[in-house]
């Protein structure tokens, strides 16, 4: 890979954003013949080094995930969803947006299934894409999409002939008149699909070993339940007396170890392969899924609190014990698929959190990592006291606190619960779940935990608390130090802690009607915005925006935020903020085929988003323009700029130039 200085780096992205139209992505289509009348729709993204489209599923507050709306047509039968590869994939932690995402780069292949009832007809639709590089995104793009079918079956060299002259280009290449060009480059020996990249593979490693991570807490959570910890010193106990040797004794219990490993395991490996990663994907970002989740979760808390019971069938795990005494290997095997079973009350619903939040990346590694960290927790005490049994004796003895342990859990459970009603809210913008209601049943869960540990709270199978020991009021201050803690985040304030988990700050029950930052009396319509600028005789700040984009929030909290600076916007600017991605759909009357772009204007969004194109020809946010009433521009547009002196002093040569 050719390797750049610093400084030409710097200069590149400079200059990039400076008056030019970034157009990374480039899309091709053709059909993809199967058998008989079953053909793929085959949906090919060329992308331009340094930029990324995304996967279809993406779960909470990111990127507008890639998508496809097909006109209806009764010719045809969709089979399925559509498949998704790329030569560049990247799951994991992404930096910009804070969440899980995945995301392709280099060229993205998506396929729909179809059965095709007549050949002659046309499939038409559009699709949905967005865009980053490590600096900028730029608005979702529509693209509009058609497919033909061969009016016979062709033979196999035939059929890789039509694939090449059929496809047909996307909306946004026929705007440039360049047929032949993309034609050409459509009839290019297709490159191979690549394994991930050493960077990619790293990426993918650290997520997998955080899920593993975040398992293996989960399995030393459930060592401490009332169905695990007491069995602990029985089984130990039974592998020692009844064994010849120390030695004999270990290696049972490291048998007893790898059981309980290969039987969770092989729970994630078959939950994945029964649904599917990407069902599993689907299932965690879905509005209906969702909500069973949060239901799901909530029982799983009131299980916790001990006014029911999760249990498998009787008869079942009385076969499973039976098989446990047939000794041997297999007998070892049946001891911990035992344990298993009985201790699937408290166990259970710790297993359904990972195993959901694991498959959220839809990788088939996720749930294996997770359970594969679950499963070592909860079997590393045994190997450890068969190797050292005098250890036994350090261990505290049962009683209430394990009960405790377990409605703890289910406190835990029912703040884990939260969040995946507040994924609903926040992809479908119901808005009854604004940021102080979410961070305010946090606080009165975290006050509740900590009260009920003091012995202040009570479910029915708590013991009395006679003395407070020293370990109740730790465990108490933690949870009463963070209910502190998120005191300021009702009243707005960034809790860094906590990023990703709560609704985003500007998701609010304080903001304005219009859904400015920090109460500017904005505009959301640039006509109105300088009618009003006229009236008052102040300059117009326009801000190109967007609901997703992450540099925006970035400077409307951290830069906007200053005083100084605030007090200017507030006073002295008329500030007009365009969303170029605004899904709001325009009047009929309103809705056309620019001119300019060529493409269809049918939301405020792709409005906006055609003015900054085909006026300032640029397509980045955030953008800042400074203007008369006029609408004549006082200086240069300036994009994302988090140096906030900087910032100040934009500001206030625009009022010196006005």
């Amino acid at each position: 890979m050719k390797k750049y200085s610093l400084l030409t780096i710097f200069l590149f992205i400079a200059l990039s954003s400076i008056a030019q139209i970034l157009d990374p992505v480039k899309w091709s289509f053709r059909t993809e013949s199967i058998s008989g009348d079953e053909f793929n729709l085959v949906f090919e993204a060329k992308i331009e080094e340094g930029w990324n489209i995304y996967s279809q599923v993406i779960v909470g507050d990111g990127p507008i995930p890639t998508s496809f709306a097909f006109e209806k047509n009764n010719k045809i039968k969709l089979v399925g969803k559509p498949s998704e590869t790329a030569d560049k994939i990247k799951e994991g932690m992404d930096e910009v947006f804070g969440i899980e995402i995945k995301k392709f780069g280099k060229r993205a292949i998506f396929k729909q299934k179809v059965t095709v009832l007549d050949r002659s007809t046309i499939v038409t639709g559009t699709l949905e894409y967005m865009t980053c590089d490590d600096e900028r995104c730029l608005p979702p793009t529509e693209t509009s999409f058609s497919f033909t079918f061969p009016k016979e079956e062709l033979s196999a060299s035939s059929n890789q002939l039509l694939k090449n002259e059929e496809a047909i280009v996307s909306e946004d290449s026929l705007i440039d008149s360049n047929v032949t060009e993309i034609s050409n480059e459509i009839n290019k020996e297709a490159e191979p699909i690549s394994s991930i990249t050493e960077k990619d593979e790293a990426e993918a490693s650290r997520s997998l070993w955080g899920i593993f991570l975040a398992g293996f807490i989960g399995g030393l959570l459930a060592l401490l339940t009332p169905c695990v910890f007491p069995i602990i010193p029985m089984t130990v106990s039974f592998f020692t007396k009844t064994s010849k040797t120390r030695e004999k004794a270990l290696m049972n219990a490291l048998l007893y170890g790898i059981s309980i490993v290969v039987i969770y395991v092989g729970l994630g490996f078959l939950v994945t392969k029964a649904l599917g990663a990407d069902a599993l994907n689907e299932m965690a970002s879905n509005a209906f899924f969702n909500l069973a989740f949060f239901v799901i979760f909530v029982i799983f808390a009131i299980s916790f609190f001990g006014y029911f019971e999760i249990t498998l069938p009787s008869s079942f795990v009385n076969k499973m014990d039976s098989m446990s005494d047939r000794g041997g290997l297999i007998g070892i095997f049946f001891m911990a698929f035992t344990l298993s079973l009985v201790s699937f009350s408290c166990t259970g619903p710790i297993i359904g959190t990972l195993l959901v939040e694991a498959a959220v990346g839809g990788s088939n590694s996720g749930p294996l990592m997770g359970m594969f960290g679950f499963s070592v927790a909860l079997a590393l005490p045994f190997g450890l006291f068969a190797a050292f049994p005098g250890w036994l004796n350090t261990l505290p003895k049962s009683g209430g606190w394990l009960n405790s342990v377990k409605v703890v859990l289910g406190f835990l459970e029912l703040g884990l619960a939260l969040k995946f009603l507040s994924n609903v809210d926040l992809a479908y913008h119901w808005g009854f779940l604004k940021r102080e209601i979410f961070l305010g049943i946090w606080l009165v869960i975290a006050i509740a935990t900590g009260l009920y540990i003091l012995g202040k709270i009570k479910f029915p199978h708590d013991s009395p608390v006679n003395k407070i020991s020293a370990a109740r009021w730790f465990f108490a201050g933690i949870f009463f130090a963070f209910a502190i803690y998120l005191i300021p985040g009702l009243k707005g304030a960034n809790l860094k802690l906590l990023s990703g988990f709560p609704p985003p700050a500007f998701y609010s029950i304080f903001e304005t009607k219009s859904k400015c930052p920090h109460d500017i009396n904005c505009f959301k319509d640039l006509n109105e915005g300088l009618e009003f600028a006229k009236r008052v005789n102040k300059p117009v700040m326009v801000d190109f925006t967007g609901w997703s984009c992450v540099n925006c929030r970035k400077m409307e909290e951290n830069v906007w935020v200053e005083p100084e600076i605030l007090s200017l916007l507030k006073d002295k600017y008329v500030l007009v903020s365009l969303y170029v991605d605004d899904k709001t759909e325009l009047p009929l009357a309103e809705q056309k085929v620019s001119a300019c772009t060529g493409k269809k204007i049918k939301t405020i969004g792709n409005k906006w988003s055609e003015y900054q194109t085909c006026t300032f020809k640029t397509n980045t946010q955030p953008y800042y323009i400074l203007m008369k009433p006029n609408g004549t521009v006082l200086s240069e547009p300036v994009g994302y700029m988090p140096n906030k002196d900087e910032y100040k002093i934009y500001l206030e040569e625009g009022l010196k130039k006005f």
